[in-house]
């Protein structure tokens, strides 16, 4: 029986009085639950629902089972340490402008959205007041979102904080000029058309242009056409394949006159408000073409005879907080890229040369402004104490991985020989005792190997190389989190501001499905809400050399959520930390610049300090620079996909060794693991049986001999088709179809479910 409550709402945790008139008899229906968690998405974490319905002792046990049979049922999912509606709309998201209604109000969507069925419209709310942000249809903004009681309405109403760039109708091609002089635009996307282009549409564009079209309406016969609005460069010179990754997602990578002219005038950092750290010899540890250096390490054995076998180790980072001063052109340009974006060709850089490369870069020989952490750790790896300070430092030496690991290896060159005693060992010595604490932390351990495109001078591939991985990447690694640790504790134990670099566990259907998948390999992953790295880790050991060790790390890979910012503390689950924090790359990534300016204003290290203007606004920029890094991500992985099909386009009838990296019911998506590159098999050409796709297995396999392909499996293909500006290459199947671990099982239950679905849609089609 539902409780009634007299007065206010209690969708208001906060109102005593409402508590104190609830009759300890009476629970809240499911119902009472599910609206107050719609209602209140800011407050909707186990306690606070508690404390909103006054529940206490046995009832809070019978709120926890209740909770979990919501989220069972696909109710509820839980997002860090809240819960929300099933395929609810986030409390700040970021909204696509596509209409009005009939009253004139504009409606929206989400840009991104993993709910079942459509995605749910949103009215947007204008403030009539001075200063808000008007935004118009086609605009894509951030918007704080809330749900809304009215079922014949849009389901949520939003408040827009700010407006992004405009993107016009446009898209991106090559033009190309045909033999017979005829003008196309070949696609740089997979699903997009090819287009003809009349010659008074040209618009001065060359064969081999890059250039943005504006497609016209289709006609009834023959292909689309388009009208050229600008030539953005040519493929011929270089550079020309990140450059498309470039426009296609908007990245900004010119930067404005202003920005320009503010970097230029900066006067480097004086020893005003700094410590003088210069006789230390911290040195930086880099990869051998890294342009810019922006963390510098020392260790040394911890004299304290209270602590035996202890280390203090030092991360110095470069203090771009002293040039980069919240609400300049400057930092309103950082903002906007939220971060620098890595192509195997190009760096588009968060700040300009000037500050990244010069005043901020931790050069061999050179004064530099650092803020450093000092960190003191038992023998077992277990950190005692930290202090932060801000300092003028002079990095010892500038390394690369490969020479200072060949320095401990028994190899030193003419740099790495003075230093190879008194400053290499001891950061060996060192790593060797946060090793020891990070076995016993057990963060996550995935093997999945790296790859790294090299390329000729005219930017084409030369090769593909696995680096290797070695103990100096992984003691740098190291040193890097306990900082980033470090900084998150300081400002968290002084109720400072700061943006958290958080990650979520699994959610619990992620969790299911995983479950699922490894009962087919005879495998268990225990059940629970509080799951830990270790248990995943307890996995990968067990099938450590087997052959299916690759499909078992890609599916416990694609199990795992994805990490963000947020003002708002969940831990991170991938690390196994209750807290942390990017502090270590502020050159290259706008939260590191966040969390540096907090630790100023925190511990009064002098100007630059997190302001409280800055602060109000935090949730808004962790959402913005949460968003820059996926784009980011995705731009990095389009272009490596478009040079490695070109590299590839030579190529085509040739068989190569893949492995299978995608299921779907349309085919197979499979990886050249020489090359890191993707490609598909559709499923009309595996032919010899119809195949039914079993999601459980990660498989399709053929309803006459139960015989397929799964996951992760080792194949021979050939390459049948390349589009090597839409990254696109499509292949066909060499070897056979195999039987399947556990395939008797999920052979039966995938055809029956098979079977419902035909008998529900009506007559299968043609056999395969």
């Amino acid at each position: 029986m539902a409780r009634r409550i007299s007065g206010r709402s209690h969708g208001d945790p906060r109102n005593a009085d409402t508590r104190a008139k609830v009759k300890d008899d009476y629970r809240p229906s499911r119902d009472e639950i599910l609206r107050y968690i719609a209602e209140n998405p800011d407050r909707s974490g186990k306690r606070e629902i508690a404390k909103a319905f006054a529940l206490r002792g046995e009832d809070r046990i019978w709120l926890k089972d209740l909770l979990r049979d919501l989220q069972d049922e696909g109710l509820l999912n839980k997002e860090r340490k809240r819960l929300t509606r099933a395929g609810a709309v986030p409390h700040v998201a970021v909204l696509d402008i596509f209409g009005r209604d009939d009253d004139g109000m504009l409606l929206a969507h989400p840009n991104e959205y993993t709910g079942a069925g459509s995605p749910p419209v949103i009215a947007i709310r204008i403030s009539r007041g001075a200063g808000g942000p008007v935004p118009g249809i086609g605009d894509r903004v951030l918007a704080k979102t809330f749900p809304t009681d009215d079922p014949s309405g849009p389901a949520y109403t939003g408040r827009v904080m700010k407006i992004f760039e405009k993107r016009s109708e446009a898209v991106l091609g090559i033009f190309r000029v045909l033999k017979d002089g005829t003008f196309r635009i070949e696609p740089v996307e997979r699903r997009q058309p090819e287009l003809i282009v009349d010659k008074e549409f040209q618009n001065g564009a060359r064969n081999g242009d890059l250039v943005e079209v504006e497609p016209a309406r289709a006609s009834r016969f023959g292909l689309p056409r388009a009208k050229v609005l600008a030539v953005l460069g040519s493929l011929s010179s270089e550079k020309a394949v990140s450059m498309i990754a470039i426009h296609a997602h908007d990245i900004p990578h010119v930067f404005p006159a202003d920005v320009i002219a503010e970097a230029d005038a900066v006067k480097p950092a004086t020893l005003d408000h700094r410590e003088d750290w210069r006789d230390l010899p911290l040195v930086t540890i880099d990869p051998a073409d890294a342009k810019d250096h922006d963390d510098a390490v020392f260790a040394m054995p911890d004299p304290d005879e209270k602590n035996p076998g202890g280390v203090i180790a030092t991360v110095a980072i470069a203090d771009v907080a002293a040039y980069v001063h919240y609400g300049t052109a400057l930092d309103r340009e950082a903002l906007k890229r939220g971060n620098s974006v890595y192509f195997p060709d190009r760096v588009v850089p968060m700040l300009p040369e000037r500050i990244s490369n010069d005043l901020c870069s931790l050069r061999e020989g050179e004064d530099r402004p650092a803020i450093a952490v000092r960190m003191t750790f038992s023998a077992e790896g277990r950190k005692l104490r930290h202090s932060f300070h801000r300092v003028m430092m002079k990095s010892a030496a500038k390394l690369a991985y490969p020479q200072a690991q060949a320095a401990i290896d028994g190899v030193p060159d003419d740099k790495t020989r003075p230093i190879l005693d008194n400053v290499l060992k001891p950061l060996w010595d060192a790593y060797a005792v946060l090793k020891r604490g990070r076995n016993a932390r057990q963060p996550l351990e995935l093997d999945l190997p790296e790859r790294k495109i090299l390329l000729k001078s005219d930017g084409t591939v030369d090769r593909v190389i696995v680096p290797a991985r070695l103990d100096a990447h992984k003691l740098i690694e190291e040193f890097m989190i306990q900082a980033n640790v470090a900084a998150a504790e300081t400002l968290e134990g002084k109720k400072g501001a700061l943006v958290y670099r958080i990650h979520d566990a699994p959610s619990l259907a992620k969790q299911e499905s995983l479950r699922e998948f490894l009962q087919t390999l005879s495998l268990s992953l225990a059940r629970g809400a509080q799951m830990r790295p270790s248990q995943f880790n307890g996995i990968l050991e067990r099938v450590r050399g087997a052959d299916n060790e690759a499909l078992v790390n890609e599916v416990v890979l694609r199990s795992q959520s994805q990490a963000e910012y947020s003002p708002k503390n969940i831990g991170h689950f991938g690390l196994n930390l209750r807290r942390y924090a990017h502090f270590t790359s502020p050159i290259r990534r706008y939260a590191d610049l966040i969390v540096h300016r907090g630790l100023i204003a925190t511990l009064g290290l002098g100007p630059g300090g997190l302001t409280q203007q800055e602060a109000d606004r935090l949730e808004e920029v962790a959402a913005l620079i949460s968003a820059t890094e996926r784009r980011a991500m995705a731009a990095e992985r389009d272009t490596v996909d478009r040079l490695i099909a070109a590299y590839l386009a030579e190529r085509v009838n040739d068989a190569f060794d893949a492995r299978i990296s995608g299921v779907t019911k349309a085919g197979l998506f499979v990886q050249l693991p020489q090359y890191g590159a993707d490609g598909f098999i559709p499923v009309s050409s595996l032919g010899g049986d119809y195949y039914i796709y079993d999601e459980t297995a990660r498989s399709l396999f053929g309803e006459r001999t139960g015989k397929g392909y799964q996951l992760a499996d080792r194949v021979e293909v050939r390459l049948i088709e390349v589009a090597p500006m839409a990254g696109a290459m499509r292949f066909e199947m060499l070897t056979d179809p195999k039987p399947l671990p556990g395939s008797k099982r999920s052979f039966h239950k995938a055809k029956g479910r098979a079977r419902a679905s035909q008998s529900r849609s009506g007559p299968r089609g043609r056999r395969r």
